[in-house]
C-alpha cells in the first residue's frame, strides 16, 4: 500500500535559533590568574603548573552563577579540579576542600591588592 505525504493546511512557523551559550567575561581579575602560582596548594594534587593557573570561584554563587572574582583564589587545574568535587576522592571532607579554598582566596586577595586590582576601603 502506498502511503501519500500528509499536506498541511498552514505551513510550520519558523522557531528562533538557540542562543549559544556564552562564554564567561575575562574581567581584568580573571586575566591575571594566567602565569600566576596556585594559591590553593592541595598536597599531593598541586602540580605547581602556572601555565593551567585559573581563578576557582568559591560555591555559593546560586544557581547558574558564580561568586563574584573577588571571592575567588588562583588555582592550577589539579586543585582547581579537586575543589570542584576531586576532594571526595583523596579522602577529604567538604569542611577542609571550604577552609583550604577560603585560606587560598585570602592569599589571591592579597596578591590582587598588590597588583592594583581590588582596593580596601579604609
Amino acid at each position: 500500500m502506498k502511503r501519500t505525504p500528509i499536506k498541511r493546511k498552514t505551513p510550520l512557523k519558523a522557531k528562533a535559533p538557540m542562543k549559544k551559550a556564552s562564554r564567561p567575561k575575562m574581567t581584568p581579575i580573571r586575566k591575571s590568574a594566567k602565569g600566576q602560582e596556585c594559591q590553593v596548594r592541595v598536597p599531593g594534587v598541586c602540580n605547581g603548573d602556572s601555565s593551567t593557573t585559573v581563578l576557582a570561584h568559591l560555591n555559593g554563587g546560586g544557581m547558574g552563577a558564580k561568586a563574584s572574582d573577588h571571592e575567588a583564589a588562583f588555582s592550577c587545574s589539579a586543585c582547581h579540579e579537586w575543589l570542584d568535587g576531586g576532594f571526595a576522592r583523596t579522602g577529604y571532607n567538604r569542611d577542609i576542600r571550604d577552609l583550604w579554598h577560603l585560606q587560598a582566596v585570602i592569599r589571591t586577595q592579597r596578591i590582587l591588592i598588590e597588583q592594583g586590582l581590588m582596593e580596601v576601603a579604609a
